[in-house]
């Protein structure tokens, strides 16, 4: 296959926390498309802020930051019943054991290690939203009966 294309060529709202400037402004390049929007937020405050006035369907989450680090945001976001369910994938420097366990015990949906090859997460954006709305629909069908067993 040859030629350019849009990897994200689904609808989503995309929320990148990062205290790099620099990285914030390669995701809003790298990851929008016509059909994704990209906001982005320098700390785990100004993210929160964000998550509780827009709707998103994906949070990209730095570990490292000041004010409010991804640890902690990321247990603030999986203790509040609207966004509890939100994917978010862990983008950070630190690939330790550490880390990483806590990322995950504490409700990350994804992890991935700078540096960022932007093409390679935004496959893995799409992938996790895919496997977002699928529960999400599943969910959804178990409470109102649709899905029954046969």
């Amino acid at each position: 296959m040859s030629g350019f294309f849009y990897v994200l060529d689904e609808t989503a709202r995309i929320l990148f926390v990062d205290d790099d400037p620099i990285l914030r402004e390669f995701a809003q390049v790298n990851l929008a498309s016509p059909k994704a929007a990209v906001d982005v937020a320098a700390d785990g405050a100004e993210a929160l802020r964000s998550l509780a006035h827009c709707h998103y369907d994906i949070v990209l989450l730095d570990l490292e930051m000041p004010v409010l680090n991804g640890f902690d945001t990321l247990a603030r976001i999986r203790a509040d019943p609207r966004t509890r369910d939100l994917a978010v994938i862990v983008q950070t420097g630190r690939e330790d054991v550490e880390a990483i366990d806590k990322a995950f015990r504490l409700g990350a949906t994804s992890f991935v290690t700078k540096p960022l090859n932007w093409r390679l997460l935004t496959y893995q954006i799409l992938y996790v939203l895919r496997a977002s709305r699928a529960e999400r629909n599943l969910h959804s069908a178990v409470a109102t009966g649709a899905c029954q067993a046969a």
